[in-house]
């Protein structure tokens, strides 16, 4: 009896690895095609931002520095993209930088057309449109559809930071896909815009 219970899960765990195998090999991962812009060498590109960061140093008055992720103009038309690593489901936004991007949203669509995302992202492969990354647009942060935290509401104590804490629940899932489909149909509606 003992022999055909062994026989038995034998059976069923080699059952279940094929099984599980089988699912691996069913899926399939695509990739998106060669990237437009890549950065040939790189360690000009990190020599470049290690420069940078000895601008501001100990013993000034001044602080602070951050950039633009991404910026894409096409006849005038802007979209802007700003990418933060979630850390416990949230995104730290510096108060600084998100001042600069609201009057910078501001005063570019006084004139023009300005589209602009704050990205988080986990661990994340660009190259798979699959990839998943969360997303709001500055529309939704002036309107007060993100609130704005500057303290963790989940954490233990409330003291406010010089940063805005975003948190993923407030965030739009969206694939990388999505992402390229939006601004391609911003590209779309910049071609409109006479010069």
């Amino acid at each position: 009896m003992a022999e055909k219970t062994r026989d038995f899960i034998d059976i069923f765990y080699d059952k279940e690895k094929s099984v599980q195998n089988n699912l691996n090999s069913q899926q399939i991962l695509r990739k998106s095609p060669k990237a437009k812009y890549q950065i040939f060498d790189e360690v000009e590109f990190t020599r470049g931002r290690e420069i940078l960061g000895d601008l501001i140093v100990h013993g000034m008055i001044a602080s602070g520095g951050t950039d633009i992720d991404w910026l894409i103009e096409h006849n005038g038309g802007f979209i802007i993209l700003e990418f933060k690593g979630f850390h416990n489901d949230k995104i730290n936004i510096a108060k600084g930088q998100m001042m600069a991007y609201e009057k910078l949203h501001e005063k570019l669509n006084q004139t023009t057309k300005c589209h602009m995302y704050i990205v988080g992202c986990d661990e994340i492969d660009f190259s798979n449109p699959d990839s998943t990354i969360w997303i709001f647009e500055m529309k939704q942060w002036k309107n007060g559809a993100i609130p704005k935290n500057t303290s963790d509401i989940y954490g233990n104590e409330l003291v406010k930071q010089n940063k805005f804490i975003v948190y993923r629940e407030y965030m739009e899932e969206i694939s990388i896909e999505k992402l390229r489909e939006m601004i391609d149909l911003h590209w779309n509606e910049f071609e409109k815009i006479m010069p």
